[in-house]
């Protein structure tokens, strides 16, 4: 006996077509009893039921990743905020023709760091172009947050070479769409952080940790803490931009204060180039 229910059912069509014209209006629903559970968002929205949401989360980019055949990644991490050289100097432009001097010194300190965004897109395209020849078990796909800045970067490499590439974006105010180089099937949104998290680990081989602020300073010690505790198996942790990293985050002094062990340094290492960080993953696994 099949008990599954058929996705055509007149009431599961029913209550499709009232989801989507509340949507359209941007009406809440209201609470109704008869309403089919999983297509009843006042119901999955409810506090009672945020474990189904968290599972959901974590079901269906596993789910569809699987059906493209993305087994192994290169995560690449990164400040959404540097741009490429030719739109910082478009937004450097556009401010001093406003005569609005604070956004144009902004502008003028980020585009001091769009070579950052150029080596991750050449980095992207590293990745892409080992995998196109490659048996389907033996490729690596690049995957990021989904956003703009470094995360575009990659994604950008990756779809320049010829690859699939995979965006993990968080629902966000300021970044409401992926950028436009992800692959559009393997684009997914999220709302727990804490479950994007599992997924950029459930698949990685790599971690390429470009300079960043707050979510990538997250992204990467938690990569580091799950390495270093043996929840994860070892990966190539790299960090990109030698005096960027070495600025902001003294390990050494860590290690003089026995707050870590004098090996954790050894959990990552430095590059400045995008060939040294693949050349970094090759070493690892011998490629």
């Amino acid at each position: 006996m099949n008990n599954t229910h058929n996705i055509h059912d007149k009431r599961l069509a029913d209550a499709w077509a009232t989801l989507r014209s509340h949507a359209d209006q941007g009406l809440p629903l209201d609470p109704d009893p008869s309403r089919i559970a999983f297509a009843d968002p006042e119901f999955l929205l409810r506090r009672e039921t945020r474990g189904i949401r968290m599972q959901l989360e974590l079901m269906k980019p596993d789910i569809e990743q699987r059906a493209h055949g993305i087994e192994n990644t290169v995560v690449v991490f990164g400040s959404a905020r540097f741009r490429s050289e030719e739109d910082a100097a478009a937004m450097i432009a556009q401010a001093d023709a406003s005569g609005d001097a604070a956004a144009s010194e902004r502008w003028r300190r980020l585009a001091r760091n769009s070579h950052y965004y150029e080596k991750a897109r050449a980095f992207g395209k590293l990745v892409a172009q080992y995998s196109n020849d490659k048996e389907p078990q033996d490729k690596l796909f690049v995957c990021t947050g989904g956003g703009p800045g470094i995360m575009q970067a990659a994604n950008r490499g990756a779809h320049e070479g010829g690859g699939l590439s995979v965006g993990l974006a968080i629902a966000l105010p300021m970044e409401e769409e992926a950028n436009p180089y992800v692959t559009p099937a393997l684009s997914f949104k999220f709302h727990y952080f804490a479950i994007r998290k599992m997924h950029f680990m459930m698949r990685a081989k790599a971690l390429v940790a470009f300079p960043g602020g707050f979510g990538t300073l997250d992204e990467l010690f938690e990569v580091i803490t799950l390495v270093q505790t043996k929840k994860s198996k070892p990966v190539p942790i790299v960090l990109f931009g030698s005096d960027y990293w070495k600025r902001l985050i003294d390990f050494d002094f860590l290690v003089e204060e026995g707050v870590i062990s004098p090996g954790d340094v050894k959990l990552f290492e430095y590059v400045d180039a995008p060939e040294d960080a693949w050349s970094a993953i090759k070493r690892f696994y011998k490629l």
